[in-house]
């Protein structure tokens, strides 16, 4: 049997080695789920993406996202990571402008926007957000190890993209780079949901946020770039008065500086309060490619 090929590409960045490192399988036909997991686990890395051949008429392609340790339905930077290969290896017209990819929450549009001497940005739709339980400032502060006084005067809460997350806002980005979150404090922020839940920690600033992102439950201490909770992001921000820009239609949230994998996520809200969609978009540099054997009975 032929090896498979992958790619390592650096996402929500311009510069190899910053952003968020992904994995990305892209002529996966014929590996089932149970080695996909194994194969993630090996990898290591926020996510592993595998590209498959689409099963829908309205999708370019299908993707099947893993964390090491479970299957996301809807996940940013492997979709943006994802689709740069995809485009890259062929896998979709390499002049496409839009394209949707079939993932498990559904289609996710996606589309291309130059940026000149060879450069694009890649900008995904957020799915629909939906806004959960709220949270006592108090209670979110012992989880992260904070003085309640490091946090804004607005209510923690529960909103999801797909993937449910844990919104908190804090005063300054000094308070961002001291959070921390194990187990135990993620237990006290689950709001009653009944799958993985994520912490997603910021601060406003100027530009949009500055912000940090814990997954424990995903096999993901902490996230250099999260897509999918950007877009919940700035409906959080926006439903709370948190957006500093003029328009409030376009702002950076800066994630991963911590880590020293800083990542820049762009996002784009159309229509009053995202009523007409939130874009969540950045760049995509290649590092690293590869093979592998796929172990013994791991076709289908």
């Amino acid at each position: 049997m032929a090896p498979y090929s992958y790619r390592i590409v650096d996402v929500f960045t311009d510069k190899p080695l910053e952003g968020n490192p992904l994995a990305v399988v892209p002529w996966a036909a014929g590996i089932d789920a149970r080695t996909m997991q194994r194969i993630a686990r090996e990898f290591n890395l926020a996510e592993t993406v595998f590209v498959l051949p689409s099963e829908r008429a309205t999708c370019a392609v299908r993707f099947r996202i893993f964390t090491p340790t479970m299957e996301m339905r809807f996940a940013g930077h492997p979709t943006i990571g994802g689709a740069f290969v995809a485009l890259r290896d062929g896998l979709v017209e390499h002049d496409a402008k839009a394209f949707a990819i079939e993932e498990l929450i559904g289609d996710v549009a996606v589309r291309i926007e130059d940026e000149g001497e060879s450069r694009s940005r890649i900008w995904l739709t957020t799915p629909p957000i939906e806004f959960g339980a709220t949270f006592e400032r108090g209670l979110c502060a012992r989880a992260l190890g904070l003085d309640a006084s490091e946090l804004l005067d607005v209510a923690p809460q529960l909103v999801s993209a797909g993937n449910p997350t844990t919104y908190i806002a804090l005063r300054e980005p000094a308070s961002v780079d001291r959070a921390w979150l194990d187990l135990a404090g993620l237990r006290e922020l689950r709001g009653g949901a009944e799958s993985a839940v994520c912490v997603f920690v910021f601060s406003p600033t100027q530009a949009g946020a500055y912000a940090r992102m814990f997954a424990p439950e995903h096999g993901v201490v902490e996230d250099p770039a999260t897509g999918s909770a950007t877009g919940p992001l700035a409906a959080y921000m926006m439903r709370n008065g948190l957006v500093s820009t003029a328009d409030g239609t376009r702002f950076v949230s800066e994630q991963g500086t911590k880590m020293g994998r800083r990542s820049l996520l762009h996002v784009l809200v159309h229509g009053e309060a995202g009523r007409d969609g939130i874009e969540v978009g950045g760049s995509v540099v290649p590092f690293a490619e590869g093979t592998f054997e796929a172990p013994a009975g791991a076709t289908a």
